[in-house]
């Protein structure tokens, strides 16, 4: 049990959720909600920032544990460490730097988009084209915004810094607020309006239609992250940032990834678990294989199997495979499926049983069905309260 479910529900898991759910959770989450990709919703930048906060304390297992005993309380309280921006998360998650940590010329944000792709391009490989939508510099005024020189001046609302900066004393405390200035856009620039670029209205950089070709590879996993450099937008006194494609894998109907293993799940009848039998099965590449049980080779219920180089490609190997493994599922006859004497004869066939030893006064009990679930906590608290009375077998 959790003390609260807020950081789960943020991310669209459950508590009982694993690392790799976490991960795949804050991946689909944060993209969803960066504030590069809802322009026009003002409460994306907030609801990003409380997704990394949620991915950062449930990430650690010692936050983690703080968390779920203690909930966000017990985090305020010190149980979270140092504490990072939601948007260095995101960096530091997709591959790139924390800010302040790039060396070289200043570089603009990469952009990341998310490419739902099917299994079976995972296993075959597959070209894809993905049209975007990217901010460029205005060739008319080569990125200036203006007709004349000296037309664009600092910002008198914010001193040329971009943003306001707001001290407040509570008691004893001083706390110092930063807040985006909406005149220039946190440019820290103004442009007079009878000299902006009418091209781009004084903005510095225009939008522009690119296509980009994806090459999904043989083998590609779900997370995998694809880098188109210096194509993402382009600002001003910047280097062009990345595109990142991060491929998504599709859950199949079928097959089930293990790494490089693929994972089916095979119901086969009792007759066909003791006496063999033969099942078509059509492969990602579109081959149909022949799964294969001879008679004798008892099949038990739950067992696995497995067949050699019948799995997913190797990356970058693809004459090398993994294993296509199998679970069975067996299908037991219903209840009075043969006749007495048909029964005697199958019980002939099939090996003896243990003998088994019945003592003198033994009880006769008769089975019911049951979900094996049994009385919850408190119905079992209930009945203790009543004396034991009353108690009754659940049935299914």
């Amino acid at each position: 049990m959790v003390k609260e479910t807020k950081f789960y529900d943020l991310l669209g898991v459950q508590p009982t959720a694993t690392e790799a759910e976490l991960k795949k959770a804050y991946r689909k989450m944060a993209l969803k909600y960066h504030p590069d990709k809802n322009p026009d919703d003002p409460n994306a930048a907030e609801k990003f920032k409380d997704i990394g906060r949620a991915y950062e304390a449930l990430a650690n297992p010692e936050t983690r544990k703080v968390y779920d005993d203690h909930g966000e309380e017990g985090l305020s309280e010190g149980g979270r460490g140092r504490g990072h921006d939601a948007f260095d998360i995101f960096d530091m998650f997709f591959g790139g730097r924390a800010r302040g940590q790039r060396e070289g010329p200043k570089k603009g944000k990469d952009v990341v988009h998310q490419l739902e792709v099917s299994l079976e391009e995972m296993y075959n490989g597959s070209k894809r084209k993905l049209a975007l939508q990217k901010n460029v510099i205005c060739a008319d005024c080569e990125g200036k915004g203006c007709t004349q020189e000296g037309a664009e001046k600092d910002c008198a609302a914010c001193n040329g810094t971009g943003v306001f900066t707001q001290i407040r004393q509570m008691g004893p405390m001083i706390q110092q607020m930063r807040s985006a200035c909406g005149q220039c856009n946190q440019t820290g620039k103004i442009i007079d309006p009878k000299f902006k670029c009418p091209t781009c209205n004084g903005k510095k950089r225009v939008r522009e239609k690119k296509i980009l070709e994806i090459h999904v590879e043989p083998g590609s996993r779900d997370g995998q992250k694809m880098h188109f450099y210096g194509e993402g937008d382009q600002e001003p006194n910047l280097e062009a940032g990345d595109v990142i494609i991060v491929l998504d894998e599709k859950p199949h109907k079928v097959f089930k990834r293990r790494h490089n293993d693929l994972v089916i799940n095979l119901e086969i009848s009792l007759t066909e678990a003791l006496c063999g039998f033969k099942r078509p099965l059509k492969t990602l590449d579109d081959r149909t294989i022949l799964l294969t049980s001879f008679p004798g080779d008892v099949i038990k219920d739950g067992e696995y199997k497995s067949v050699l180089n019948e799995g997913m490609p190797c990356h970058r190997d693809p004459t090398s495979k993994g294993r296509l493994i199998i679970k069975y599922t067996v299908k037991f006859p219903p209840h009075n499926f043969a006749s007495t004497d048909s029964q005697k004869g199958i019980r002939k066939l099939l090996p003896k049983p243990d003998k088994q030893i019945i003592p003198d006064g033994a009880e006769r009990k008769e089975l019911i069905e049951s979900d094996g679930s049994g009385l919850k906590e408190d119905e079992y608290e209930q009945q203790a309260h009543m004396g034991g009375q009353g108690v009754q077998c659940r049935q299914a």
